[in-house]
């Protein structure tokens, strides 16, 4: 099978959709099925990519790590009918998501996508966020999803909130799958040595996007509790980069333990998988992701989880069983959650550590891969592409016009709803 990924993120870039294109399209190939992928340039990208066609971006948009495309559809469209592709997979609802849907109508090819992020919590990298963009953002991801084929819900909770918000689309639950022995094997002393980290310490530890949307303030707050309960023995690790680092380091600073928190930065390969080994717990605070990946990252090292009771946590994390999962925003029960973690006797610690284990088997890369090219066929099969039944250049004109009133269509729909609602239910950012 031809596959054919789209998206505005990938490599180098560190985040959730990045790994997940990365990680599905190997998986695939390693399936006998061929991958190519459209995805914006990025600062630091490789020279040479195989099956990787880069469009023009620009570089840090609004003071983010995020690349914002020049979309060239003509361009674009003239290399995917190279590819011949047999399914174009989408993995966001803008910019190149546009793409997507001009391109499966240009070459009559059906269209999945993946709803991957909560897009109304992510406006505050817009210019002018306010309420009605929230809306907007929210609306307009219904509307796309409703011009795919099928869509891909990364977990349960996802599949509720969609169906909720009018997502017509037949929709599957698929979580990003994870390499399980790449996480499982790694060397925490390796990484506590490196940071001289002494084995009787208790490491409580976080990978993540430091930013506003993943609840990093309420992060450091839970941290500053918990290190404060025993500041001989009790450690954090913070591991990743982004605009709430130095609100964190204040909060650190202020509390005075500063000097109990390593901040590392960006971790990825071996070096990531030794910080998790290294950790006696996982704290997770987000309440927008659709799927927590480091979750299962931490879990297949063994690391029990402390998290919210949020979607993307609920899914995996089991109320003591292999973590603790925690009341939204409750800072006092969060900190006790991490203390009553590490304060558990080695037996019980050993139960959840395994527990831990266990629990992400079913979110394996081979198995989710296999679940992910089911929903492909299952999609091929019951398409009949529009430009078979009348092979000319007009009807390729015509469904190429028709999807473009669609897409204009969906817009005016999300700003009527951004403008018109006056609620603001699911539009808050997380505090």
């Amino acid at each position: 099978m031809n596959i054919l990924m789209i998206t505005n993120t990938y490599l180098p870039h560190v985040g959730g959709v990045a790994n997940s294109v990365y990680t599905f399209s190997e998986a695939y190939r390693d399936m006998g099925h061929h991958v190519t992928i459209i995805a914006p340039e990025f600062e630091n990208m490789p020279d040479e990519e195989e099956d990787v066609i880069r469009v023009p971006a620009f570089q840090n948009f609004n003071g983010s790590d995020f690349s914002v495309s020049i979309a060239l559809t003509p361009v674009l469209i003239h290399k995917a009918k190279k590819f011949r592709p047999d399914i174009i997979h989408s993995h966001h609802p803008f910019l190149l998501g546009d793409t997507a849907l001009r391109m499966s109508a240009t070459l009559g090819t059906p269209l999945v996508f993946t709803y991957h992020t909560m897009y109304e919590f992510y406006t505050h990298y817009v210019p002018a966020d306010s309420v009605p963009i929230r809306r907007f953002a929210r609306r307009l991801a219904v509307e796309y999803c409703n011009l795919c084929d099928h869509v891909i819900a990364p977990s349960k909770s996802i599949l509720e909130i969609l169906l909720n918000r009018g997502v017509t689309t037949p929709i599957t639950d698929l979580p990003t799958g994870i390499d399980i022995d790449r996480f499982a094997g790694g060397d925490g002393e390796c990484f506590r040595k490196q940071h001289g980290l002494s084995p009787d310490l208790i490491l409580a530890g976080h990978v993540g996007r430091l930013a506003p949307e993943k609840n990093c303030g309420f992060l450091a707050d839970a941290f500053a509790g918990f290190i404060k309960e025993d500041p001989e023995r009790h450690i954090a690790v913070v591991i990743g980069k982004g605009p709430s680092e130095q609100e964190m380091r204040h909060t650190f600073e202020k509390a005075g333990i500063a000097d109990r928190v390593i901040f590392t930065g960006k971790l990825t390969g071996r070096e990531l998988a030794d910080a998790y080994h290294a950790m006696d717990l996982f704290a997770f605070a987000s309440k927008t992701e659709t799927q927590g990946m480091v979750i299962a990252e931490a879990m297949a090292a063994g690391v029990p989880v402390v998290a919210m009771d949020a979607p993307g946590a609920r899914e995996i994390v089991r109320d003591r069983e292999n973590g603790r999962l925690v009341a939204e925003n409750d800072l006092y029960e969060f900190i006790r959650a991490l203390t009553w973690t590490v304060g558990l006797p080695g037996s019980d610690i050993e139960r959840l550590r395994a527990n831990a284990r266990n629990s992400v088997k079913a979110v394996s890369i081979e198995r989710c891969a296999e679940r992910a090219i089911h929903i492909y066929e299952t999609v091929l099969s019951g398409w009949v592409s529009p430009l078979s039944l009348e092979n000319s250049s007009w009807n390729t004109l015509r469904e190429r016009l028709k999807q473009e009133w669609e897409i204009w269509n969906g817009r005016i729909t999300a700003l009527e709803s951004a403008i018109t609602d006056k609620s603001d239910k699911e539009t808050k950012p997380p505090s």
